[in-house]
C-alpha cells in the first residue's frame, strides 16, 4: 500500500511539473533577410518575453527555401515542439507539413501567408490581403483623378499576400476606374532591388505613359522610388504596403505617396499566442484578423512610433 501511495505522489508531482512548463513553440520564418518579416520576429520574441514562464520558443530561417522549411518543421517534430508557427516560402505547398504535424499531435499555427483551407488543429494569424489592395487602389484613383497608367509590383507569384493584393487592386479598378489602365505587372519578389529593376525596365518602356505604381510591399516600393530618383522622374506616384519605417521616412519626405500598415507586432504576437493557448487545449479561433488602415501624409503621425 505504501509503495502504491509514493507512486501515486510522485506521479501528482509530475503532473504539476507538465502543467507548469511552458509550451514549446519551433518558428520557421520563411527569410530573415525579409524587412517586414524581421518585424514580425520581433513581435514574437517581444510576446514570447513578457509570457516566459509560458512559453519557450526557437526560430529558424528558411532562406525562400520550401525543401529547407519542410526539414525545419521535421526537425521541430522530432524535438516534441507542442506547436509550430511557419510563414510559409510557398503557400502552395503547406500541405505535406500541416498533415504531418497535426498527425505528431502538435499544433500549427501560419502567420502572414495563408495557404487557406486548413483543417482542424491548424490556425491562421494575418490580415485580409485583398482589403490592402483596395485601401492601395481607392488611395491612388482619387489621386490620378480615375485616369492614367499604372503598373503593379508584386511579390512572390507563390505567396498569397501578392496574388490577393494584386487582385484587390484590380477589383477597385473593375468597380470605381474604368479609365486607368494597367501597363503592366511585374513581380519585385518582395525585395528592393527587384523593385527597382523592374521599374528602371518600365521608365524605359513607356516614358512619360506611366504615372504610377502599385506595389505589394513597401521594401518593393522603396526601390521604385530610388529608380524613379537615378531617371528623375518625380512626377510617378508610387504606393506601397506595410508601413515599415523606412517606407513612413520616405511618406514624410514626400517621396512616397502612401502606404498600407501590416501590423507586423501583431500578427507575430498574435501568432505566439494562439500557438501557446492552442497547444494548452484553450478554445481559439481558426482565423485571427489584425485589420489593415492607409497610411497618408494626413494621418503619418499616428503611425510613427
Amino acid at each position: 500500500m505504501r509503495k502504491i501511495l509514493l507512486s501515486g505522489v510522485a506521479l501528482l508531482m509530475a503532473s504539476t511539473f507538465a502543467l507548469g512548463a511552458p509550451v514549446k513553440v519551433g518558428v520557421s520564418i520563411a527569410n530573415f533577410d525579409d524587412t517586414f518579416l524581421t518585424y514580425m520576429m520581433d513581435g514574437m520574441k517581444a510576446y514570447a518575453k513578457a509570457h516566459s514562464s509560458e512559453v519557450e520558443i526557437t526560430f529558424t530561417d528558411a532562406k525562400e527555401d520550401m525543401a529547407k522549411q519542410m526539414d525545419q518543421v521535421e526537425n521541430f517534430l522530432v524535438q516534441k515542439k507542442d506547436a509550430i508557427i511557419i510563414v510559409p516560402v510557398d503557400t502552395s505547398a503547406t500541405g505535406p507539413m500541416t498533415s504531418s504535424i497535426i498527425a505528431k499531435g502538435a499544433k500549427v499555427v501560419y502567420v502572414n501567408r495563408n495557404p487557406g483551407n486548413l483543417p482542424k488543429g491548424a490556425y491562421y494569424v494575418g490580415s485580409e490581403e485583398l482589403v490592402a489592395g483596395r485601401l492601395q487602389m481607392d488611395f491612388l484613383g482619387e489621386k490620378l483623378g480615375g485616369k492614367g497608367n499604372v503598373a503593379i509590383l508584386m511579390g512572390k507569384l507563390d505567396n498569397e499576400g501578392a496574388l490577393k493584393r494584386t487582385a484587390g487592386n484590380e477589383e477597385v479598378l473593375k468597380k470605381k476606374y474604368p479609365n486607368i489602365k494597367v501597363l503592366d505587372k511585374q513581380t519585385g519578389l518582395w525585395q528592393r532591388s527587384e523593385g527597382m529593376q523592374k521599374t528602371e525596365d518600365w521608365v524605359n518602356r513607356f516614358g512619360k505613359d506611366i504615372n504610377a505604381i502599385l506595389c505589394n510591399n513597401d521594401d518593393m516600393a522603396l526601390g521604385a522610388i530610388q529608380a524613379l530618383k537615378d531617371k528623375k522622374r518625380t512626377d510617378i506616384i508610387v504606393v506601397g504596403v506595410d508601413a515599415t519605417p523606412d517606407a513612413l521616412t520616405s511618406l514624410s519626405k514626400g517621396e512616397l505617396a502612401a502606404t498600407v500598415f501590416q501590423d507586423a507586432a501583431g500578427q507575430g504576437g498574435g501568432g505566439v499566442e494562439v500557438a501557446m493557448k492552442a497547444a494548452k487545449g484553450d478554445k481559439v479561433a481558426a482565423e485571427t484578423w489584425i485589420p489593415f488602415k492607409l497610411v497618408t501624409p494626413a494621418n503619418l503621425t499616428q503611425f510613427k512610433k
